[in-house]
């Protein structure tokens, strides 16, 4: 099973950069996850277009904040799957996450917030952010990634996108 994964796309409308991902780089995907900081409800549209599922980030606005859940549990693959976004200082941000989801039990978190792409385990638990899929001042680069299930393992890559417009 192929997972798309993106998170702080940042934007007013849906633009180039997000169908290009949506329709490129995810057209062989079994699923879409968004985690986050997707900002306005045209964007939100352009995504449930492609089925995917979203949780709302500390820069939505109300419209997505009434719409989309802080926290979705999903079932992949016999992986239990915490959707989520983040809060705060980047610094000690997996350990917050960790704390709030204790009770769930997730086998795989995957979060956005930092920016920052990261693949590994945090006390145990494998964490995924694929990084800001939206213009980041401090680079023309944005990422996604892609979680691959198989045969109960997960493997997860990054990848660049150009936002040069």
């Amino acid at each position: 099973m192929k997972i798309g994964v993106l998170s702080d796309t940042h934007l007013k409308v849906p633009d180039i950069v997000l169908n290009y991902i949506l329709d490129d780089i995810f057209r062989d995907v079994d699923h879409i996850l968004h985690a986050g900081d997707i900002v306005s409800a045209a964007v939100l549209d352009r995504l449930e277009e492609r089925g995917a599922l979203a949780v709302c980030g500390n820069m939505d606005d109300f419209q997505i904040a009434e719409s989309i859940p802080q926290l979705r549990m999903i079932t992949l693959e016999s992986k239990r799957i915490a959707l989520i976004h983040g809060w705060g200082s980047k610094h000690g941000l997996q350990e917050r996450i960790l704390a709030r989801l204790e009770n769930e039990s997730p086998d795989l978190v995957v979060y956005g917030h930092s920016h920052v792409p990261f693949w590994g385990r945090i006390n145990g638990v494998m964490m995924f952010n694929p990084g800001s899929a939206g213009h980041d001042v401090f680079s023309d680069e944005s990422h996604v990634g892609i979680l691959e299930i198989l045969d109960g393992e997960v493997f997860a890559k990054f990848i660049k996108v150009s936002t040069n417009r």
